[in-house]
């Protein structure tokens, strides 16, 4: 069992000083996660990888009733994080932004995995909302490669599946949402 593992089941028993025993441990894989995940943001965003490792950091630790079975849930958690607080930001920016209109998006040109702006991401998470109602296994798996920035070996791990589930997942997944977004936007 790893270290980590041993920490985050202190941390499900209420042990305070765990959280500040797991930070090191999976910060560089927090931050490599931030990283992947803000190099397909836009040109121009502001927040950065840090920020955003630190933001998701203070909402999984928010809660000291919170408990993960092993580092691939924890993991699963951060990244679930990571995708709240872009849409958030994205949502504030949309508000700011000549008073909240969203515009239109052409997505015959877009794929999902590519670099997207905020209004992009209110519509992905609009759409993934739904898709988590019908399949919420598929749902998970754009939630950790989308906005987590895992590969599929990860994924699969995470989820105690197999990588080419998680590639026929994805697909699937990815041609549901565009098809969803094309419906209804």
């Amino acid at each position: 069992m790893s270290d980590v593992t041993l920490i985050l089941r202190s941390i499900g028993r209420g042990e305070k000083q765990a959280s500040e025993e797991l930070l090191p441990l999976v910060y560089d894989e927090l931050r490599r996660l931030a990283t992947i995940r803000m190099a397909q943001q836009a040109a121009g965003h502001t927040l950065q990888p840090t920020a955003l490792v630190h933001e998701a950091w203070m909402r999984l630790v928010e809660d000291g009733a919170r408990s993960w079975e092993n580092r691939a849930h924890f993991f699963g958690a951060a990244s679930e994080a990571m995708r709240r607080i872009l849409v958030d930001t994205a949502r504030r920016k949309a508000r700011l932004k000549r008073g909240g209109g969203m515009e239109r998006l052409n997505l015959d040109a877009v794929e999902i995995a590519q670099s997207t702006p905020d209004e992009d991401i209110l519509l992905i998470d609009e759409a993934l909302e739904h898709l988590e109602k019908l399949d919420e296994e598929r749902a998970r798996v754009v939630v950790l490669k989308f906005f987590g920035g895992l590969t599929n070996a990860e994924v699969g791990q995470n989820l105690g599946i197999g990588e080419r589930t998680v590639d026929r997942h994805w697909s699937f997944a990815k041609a549901w949402l565009l098809r969803w977004i094309r419906a209804r936007h």
